[in-house]
């Protein structure tokens, strides 16, 4: 690997590594919101929104760096 080749590996572990940290950050805030430790809009519509925003953070959490892997995956040579 060259130097540039090593570059480009860190910069794509760190977006996969702050992809999960987001989806983690995402679902520890529903969760806040579904336990109504904060109100954005009053409860039951907190519930709903903390819902959506864990489902989001579930998705960031475990498929977007499985899709960025896939994407970015070398080419296989025969």
């Amino acid at each position: 690997m060259t130097q540039a080749d090593d570059a480009l590996a860190k910069k794509r572990f760190l977006a996969i590594t702050i992809m999960r940290l987001m989806g983690v950050a995402f679902v520890a805030i529903g969760f806040i919101l579904i336990s109504g430790g904060f109100s954005l809009a009053g409860q039951p519509t907190d519930r709903w929104i903390g819902v959506a925003i864990v489902l989001v953070g579930v998705f960031d959490f475990a498929v977007m760096p499985l899709l960025l892997a896939r994407r970015w995956r070398s080419p296989k040579n025969p």
